[in-house]
């Protein structure tokens, strides 16, 4: 979980793009109005995004009550209750959306991370997620991607390094750029994307210790493996889905990064109900 500072500050932006100056709709509900709220989930999924949701009404009106039914990587049924809210119902409208895309796209992001570590359950085999993530959201969608089983690979680029094919270009070749690495940053993760088996040998010469196979076919995966003999992790990536994520992680390799996780999220249907007295 995030920082609370770093919530509260995401959130704020959040709710400054939806009200700006105020919300000229709810100012038609008298300012004492008070409600009851459900919010409900239309389909199966992992549930992500309660802190966020708690933020958005906990800045609009502290006073807001909110009863949670499950919690963040919870497994929720169709017509299930998610939570329960009572407090003043102009807050409550005003924070329905702002709260609701939160959590509908976290909870995306958890469940499709669920469907893809459940494919290559019982292999050992890591699924990590990438920096194909939505603007703005990375930090959340990497937290998604956890509560659905799944692991994170670095933050940014600051957090590791993972040299790839125009790194290497410019370097002027995988062991240079590798070496280069290891050399100026002695206290950083050093991953090396490789497209070829003789690179895959250029890089465990120059001492990497982590090695990205971009693009290998199912045969090259199981021969990379044998090659490398635990010298380094090996991870898989390219043109990964739910339907061949299972035959990769049958090759032998440690990990499997797939940017389906996050960059092509389908929020889960979530409905906010106003009951009646």
């Amino acid at each position: 979980m995030l920082k609370r500072e770093v919530i509260e500050a995401q959130v704020r932006l959040a709710l400054d793009e939806d009200l700006g100056s105020g919300d000229r709709t709810a100012a038609l509900i008298p300012a004492d109005a008070r409600a009851r709220v459900q919010v409900v989930c239309r389909e199966a999924a992992v549930i992500c995004g309660v802190a966020w949701f708690d933020e958005v009404f906990r800045q609009l009106d502290n006073g807001i009550d909110i009863d949670w039914r499950c919690a963040d990587g919870d497994q929720v049924s169709p017509g299930q209750l998610i939570c329960e809210l009572e407090g003043n119902t102009r807050a409550l409208l005003s924070g329905e959306r702002t709260a609701l895309n939160y959590l509908q796209t976290l909870s995306g992001t958890a469940t499709r991370a669920r469907q893809y570590a459940d494919r290559v359950a019982g292999t050992g085999v890591r699924i990590l997620d990438t920096r194909k993530t939505l603007p703005g959201l990375r930090l959340q969608q990497k937290y998604a991607v956890t509560c659905g089983g799944c692991h994170n690979h670095r933050i940014g680029l600051f957090d590791a390094i993972l040299i790839k094919e125009n790194h290497i270009l410019a370097a002027g070749s995988v062991a240079s750029a590798v070496r280069s690495a290891i050399d100026l940053n002695p206290d950083l993760e050093v991953e090396v994307e490789v497209e070829s088996l003789a690179e895959l040998d250029e890089a465990l010469g120059a001492g990497a210790r982590r090695i990205l196979l971009d693009n290998f076919s199912l045969l090259l995966l199981r021969e990379a493996v044998a090659r490398t003999a635990g010298r380094a992790r090996l991870e898989a990536s390219g043109g990964v889905t739910l339907e061949t994520i299972r035959a990769i992680a049958e090759t032998g390799v440690d990990d499997i990064s797939v940017g389906d996780l996050t960059k092509d999220v389908k929020a889960v249907d979530l409905s906010m109900r106003f009951l009646g007295d």
